[in-house]
């Protein structure tokens, strides 16, 4: 047993999300940014394409016979496609491509059709986190409500860059300085991962399967040697490959950008401070957490991180085990002859 000794109270430990209900959406749309928007009415391959020449994972639709935005074209709609007809007898790949996108939201992502989330530039960032995480979305169009006009599509990972850009101003909480294995951050169980032979249209049935964004390539002794995510999808548009996707997902990595820099990694060991350091530093959306072997263990997510500075110690969910962690803590401080909080 390794008893961790507790600041009392921890008066600072919501101090993430009083900075968070400070600051509105508005405080982190850029001077000059680019925002890629897609009439409804336009070709899917174009729009798939302009994504590609773009640099960008999604875009905001208009409708103009409704005069507003009615959702997201996302690499996710690309890959539901992909699943759903890939050696379909029904219809062929080339076809769809060739239709408008209100037509192939009508016909082919019906049941996938969720209505628009978008916030106002006037809320609190919050509240934008809040939206993300309880909507299970990775992006949140900011949308004016008097001019109907797109700014900004704020998502996890600008937010915390954000935060990141001020925390060096703010007292820090205890539980930054504590590791994951303590705060019981990320996913340990049941982790979806791919092998390098596995081919490309098992990996886009286990992205649609599982709901996962990112998939780490593990070798045949279990140590994570890749990672293939959704956004490594869009180069089968940009290539024209979608037409054969039964090569393996190694081959198909093999066309990544250049500028790929390798998994980034972490340890269960590592505290939470050197933990968004590095996400944010390595500009990923998620770290592989690994053993000193580099055998797969769990994936810590953007999600995971801002759900633990910011909507935890609001107590927004209470069913986490972090929140749990916490106040199993506070019950034990104010119990008579303990004095340290945690004990493992």
């Amino acid at each position: 047993r390794v008893c961790y000794p507790l600041a009392a109270g921890e008066p600072g430990r919501n101090v993430y999300t009083r900075f968070m209900k400070s600051h509105l959406c508005y405080d982190i749309v850029p001077t000059s940014s680019k925002l890629v928007v897609f009439d409804t009415t336009l070709q899917v391959k174009k729009a798939f394409f302009a994504l590609v020449d773009n640099g960008v994972r999604a875009a905001p639709l208009w409708e103009t016979s409704r005069q507003s935005f009615v959702g997201m074209l996302t690499i996710t709609d690309f890959i539901i496609i992909l699943h759903r007809y890939y050696r379909s007898p029904l219809v062929q790949i080339y076809e769809l491509e060739e239709h408008k996108i209100e037509t192939w939201r009508e016909l082919y992502l019906q049941e996938t059709f969720k209505p628009l989330v978008n916030i106002s530039p006037d809320a609190s960032l919050f509240d934008a986190v809040s939206s993300l995480i309880k909507n299970k979305i990775h992006r949140l169009p900011v949308i004016d409500p008097v001019t109907g006009n797109a700014l900004y599509i704020l998502t996890h990972k600008r937010i915390l860059k954000f935060l990141q850009f001020f925390v060096c101003e703010m007292p820090k909480p205890a539980f930054m300085k504590e590791t994951l294995a303590d705060l019981g951050i990320g996913t340990y169980t049941n982790i979806a991962f791919i092998h390098p032979t596995t081919a490309i249209i098992r990996a886009l049935n286990i992205f649609v399967e599982r709901r996962v964004s990112a998939l780490p390539v593990v070798d045949e002794k279990g140590r994570v040697v890749d990672i293939y995510s959704k956004f490594d999808v869009i180069n089968l548009a940009a290539e024209k490959t979608y037409n054969n996707l039964d090569v393996s997902v190694t081959q198909a990595l093999q066309h990544r950008s250049q500028y790929f820099e390798g998994v980034v990694k972490c340890n269960r060991l590592e505290t939470l401070e050197t933990i968004v350091d590095r996400i944010v530093k390595a500009e990923v959306h998620r770290l592989v957490v690994v053993d000193d072997e580099s055998c797969l263990e769990g994936i810590i997510s953007l999600s995971d991180i801002l759900q633990a500075l910011v909507l935890t110690p609001a107590d927004v969910d209470v069913c986490s085990n972090f929140i749990m962690l916490l106040l199993e803590r506070e019950e034990t401080e104010k119990s008579p002859g303990h004095e340290c909080g945690l004990c493992f």
